[in-house]
């Protein structure tokens, strides 16, 4: 048990850390392209935060909460998601006071208790997208037009837009009335847990997964049918400003999202790459959680995707991403003279912005030309004996073979000229 992960949890060892990093760093050049700035917020939160912002009807909260006693009798949460925690920090911090619609981002992992699958691990990582203090169906367009845009620089296709609104309290209010009319007729064909959602919370059947309650979910009412007049029409515009962004969607009435807390737009961008758990990006508008969180009434909108779902998409579509030089020199090094000589000259290639490795085990110098191999350097500086004597050193070139000998200071500024022709 010590020397294996929990299960549900996985390593990103040093070899493939490259791949989020690249990602990681289109997200944050992207994320300034439209005005949000990035937001940490802490791992775990009071457990009430997340009851009456997720919603406590939610599967999240009722089945996936991974939620401890501290030793000062507190309930505290591992965030199962990361806008409740964003929604509190906006609200302590008052950063209402400052220049509204406020745009965040963040990068975070994130923490529910399910049967891991593909992509959808129990410790997984998020992207998400969070806007503050803009009721305007233009926002919602803008996050979506985000979320495509960065699908497409990184070279991501064949994925589907589907859009939905589900209204406001005032219209759901009709809708769920239809909605327990409709499966109490039909009751002894649902599951358990929905059969308890019914009472509590009826849209929450609309998202269910066993097989039995979908062929229901099938013929029951559709949210688009009792819709206000105002919810309508931010719907209506929505899709006005998408076909001017240049999207094609699919209007999906059964999508609902897994939180309480959306009302009017929510999206999903579907991948058929992965499988049947094919979203790899959610998101829609939340205009009453700041204010049911103890904030001011003001309107939210926002997106969250999974980074080991987006790294399997891009995998299953072949999508090659760029693996950094890790090593441009290795210094070989005899003797104890060669060896202080070598330390030292690493500290001023490393300086002057050169990756560079030296030998740390006593190895031999065939040893030591063996792991530049290994490590793909470009470049091997000898110091030995006779280099120390005439204060010039060898400088191989591993891939052509060739090589010459220079000062100290010849070889700084040599390779500060000519790395960024490496990279």
């Amino acid at each position: 048990m010590l020397t294996k992960a929990p299960r549900g949890t996985r390593d990103t060892l040093p070899s493939e850390i490259y791949k989020w990093h690249y990602v990681e760093d289109i997200i944050r050049k992207l994320c300034s392209y439209y005005g949000y700035r990035e937001i940490r917020t802490p791992i775990f939160e009071h457990t009430e935060l997340f009851e009456r912002g997720v919603g406590s009807t939610t599967d999240i909260v009722q089945k996936e909460m991974y939620t401890f006693t501290d030793k000062g009798n507190r309930s505290l949460t591992l965030k199962p998601e990361g806008t409740a925690g964003v929604v509190r920090a906006f609200i302590e911090h008052k950063l209402y006071a400052d220049a509204l619609p406020l745009k965040m981002y963040y990068l975070s992992p994130v923490f529910r208790y399910e049967r891991p699958q593909a992509g959808r691990l129990r410790e997984h990582h998020q992207f998400g997208i969070e806007c503050f203090g803009a009721q305007f169906p233009s926002v919602d367009a803008e996050i979506i037009d985000l979320a495509m845009t960065f699908f497409d620089t990184l070279g991501i296709n064949n994925l589907q837009l589907n859009i939905n609104s589900i209204g406001c309290p005032h219209c759901r209010k009709d809708y769920n009335a239809a909605l327990k009319s409709y499966f109490n007729d039909n009751m002894e064909k649902l599951c358990g847990t929905c059969r308890v959602r019914l009472e509590r919370n009826p849209l929450r059947i609309i998202d269910c997964k066993e097989e039995k309650c979908q062929a229901l979910i099938d013929k029951a009412p559709i949210i688009l049918d009792y819709l206000c007049d105002e919810c309508n029409d931010h719907f209506e515009k929505l899709q006005r400003y998408l076909k001017v962004l240049g999207y094609q969607y699919i209007i999906n009435p059964r999508i609902v999202r897994g939180l309480d807390y959306y009302t009017k737009t929510v999206f999903e961008i579907i991948s058929n790459d992965i499988g049947a758990q094919g979203t790899v990006c959610g998101g829609g508008r939340y205009d009453g959680l700041i204010e049911q969180c103890g904030g001011p009434s003001l309107p939210g909108v926002g997106f969250g995707l999974g980074l080991e779902r987006l790294l399997m998409v891009i995998e299953h579509q072949g999508i090659k991403i760029p693996e950094p030089a890790y090593n441009d020199v290795s210094i070989v090094s005899i003797g104890d003279e060669g060896y202080l000589k070598a330390l030292y000259l690493a500290s001023r290639l490393r300086a002057a912005g050169i990756f560079t490795d030296v030998d740390h085990m006593g190895k031999s110098i065939r040893a030591q030309f063996k792991r530049a191999d290994k490590l793909g350097s470009r470049f091997c500086i000898v110091i030995g004996e006779d280099e120390l004597s005439k204060s010039r050193f060898k400088v191989r070139n591993m891939q052509t073979g060739t090589q010459e000998e220079m000062d100290e200071n010849t070889i700084i500024e040599y390779f500060k000229e000519t790395a960024n022709s490496w990279r």
